[in-house]
């Protein structure tokens, strides 16, 4: 029987990604069979509910698809989102991975050593906004995982925009990523916008739209009207950078 649950789990798992207890019990390995695989040498313990063939080393993609099955509204967005669909700035090595979620999760220590990654918990968008919207797989990667389309990327661009430390991004690598955005759909840029609520990301977006000369960025000021006509806003948090925005 054991032999059986190894080659039928060794013909199955993906190399390089954690496997949960529902994914092993889902190709028939039971709770009691995983505690003999690992004391076997077969599985290796990640940490709680993590395990992964022996001899594995997790991949950014396999410790990915492994959490978008573990928290609510996962998806890759941001720098990160645009990276991967072809827009980049400065290349530097081993990239920090930018995660968006519904809400905050602790992220086992294995995550991080073999993944720089930000995780982000803003909610830039009103409760009547469809799920998932500007959201879909990219091909060639796991079906489950999401990834921001470039214009739900580029609100998440500029939410990021005066944070402070590792989850913080500057203005002018923004700025230079939005003026590469030639091709943003507008009805779906307009459909962001009129659900966000967040008046900095509107602000924002509209700064770098105009910057861009690109016909997306044109008559974004009304959605900076409808959020909060007449009014500047300011960050100037300590340890991070003043930025001001017109009204």
């Amino acid at each position: 029987m054991a032999s059986k649950t190894l080659q039928r789990l060794m013909a199955s798992a993906p190399r390089g990604q954690p496997l949960d207890p529902q994914t092993l019990r889902d190709w028939g390995v039971s709770p009691q069979q995983t505690t003999y695989l690992v004391n076997a040498g077969w599985l290796q313990r990640l940490s709680k509910g993590a395990y992964l063939l022996a001899g594995d080393t997790p991949t950014r993609d396999g410790i990915l698809a492994y959490l978008a099955q573990r928290i609510p509204g996962l998806h890759v967005g941001g720098k990160t989102a645009l990276d991967w669909q072809g827009v980049r700035h400065n290349l530097s090595f081993r990239e920090r991975v930018v995660l968006w979620a519904e809400r905050p999760y602790v992220m086992p220590d294995w995550v991080g050593e073999h993944m720089p990654y930000t995780l982000q918990t803003t909610h830039l968008f009103d409760q009547s906004m469809p799920e998932n919207t500007a959201l879909s797989p990219l091909p060639n990667r796991d079906p489950s995982l999401l990834v921001s389309e470039p214009e739900r990327a580029l609100l998440e661009l500029a939410s990021d925009v005066g944070k402070r430390r590792a989850k913080g991004q500057s203005l002018e690598e923004a700025m230079s990523l939005a003026s590469s955005l030639r091709n943003l759909r507008p009805a779906v840029l307009d459909t962001l916008l009129s659900h966000c609520t967040r008046v900095k990301v509107v602000k924002l977006v509209r700064d770098l739209g105009e910057a861009s000369g690109f016909p997306w960025g044109q008559d974004l000021q009304r959605h900076v009207d409808r959020l909060g006509p007449g009014r500047r806003w300011t960050s100037s948090r300590k340890g991070g950078p003043r930025l001001t925005l017109k009204a």
